[in-house]
């Protein structure tokens, strides 16, 4: 089985943000890769994967990253497929700003979708939402999670009756 989306992290500390995205497409059977590179410790190795994941069957890329956060705009200099960025909370991080900014300030020509701080699981949806476009078997499973989400909603709006208030109207 080849991997449709690659998940990849600046470092393993941000495998508890990331590790989110792998489990909704654990949720959606999409298969995925997941991998450890750094734009900063490892460029090469960056350009290398961001230059071939299209040739290896890889549709999106999830790149997430702390602190200065240049790994999901140094892949999306290297590929045509496209990049969700993951802005993590790290501890080096200036509250997760510089992160933030780091992959939501993309220049002209370089652009990296960029999801909320720790955001993983969005990512993970937006890749999903970007396959299903393509692929009616993940379509099918996006709009039953999407259901599943109204239907959750709906649930708990019925569920806020039963609590009584003296001047609730």
């Amino acid at each position: 089985m080849q991997p449709l989306v690659s998940i990849i992290m600046g470092s393993t500390s941000d495998m508890p943000v990331m590790e989110e995205a792998a489990k909704f497409f654990d949720e959606l059977e999409i298969p995925f890769e997941l991998n450890a590179l750094s734009a900063h410790r490892t460029p090469e190795l960056v350009a290398d994967f961001a230059s071939n994941a299209h040739k290896r069957g890889v549709k999106v890329i999830i790149a997430g990253a702390g602190g200065a956060a240049h790994l999901p705009g140094v892949v999306a200099a290297f590929t045509i497929l496209p990049v969700i960025g993951v802005p993590v909370r790290s501890s080096i991080s200036i509250d997760g700003w510089d992160s933030i900014l780091s992959i939501l300030q993309m220049p002209p020509g370089i652009p990296v979708a960029t999801v909320g701080l720790d955001g993983a699981r969005n990512a993970g949806i937006l890749a999903a939402q970007i396959l299903a476009q393509s692929d009616q078997d993940i379509q099918q499973r996006l709009m039953s999670f999407k259901e599943n989400l109204r239907s959750k909603v709906v649930k708990a709006n019925k569920d806020l009756k039963k609590h009584n208030f003296k001047y609730r109207v």
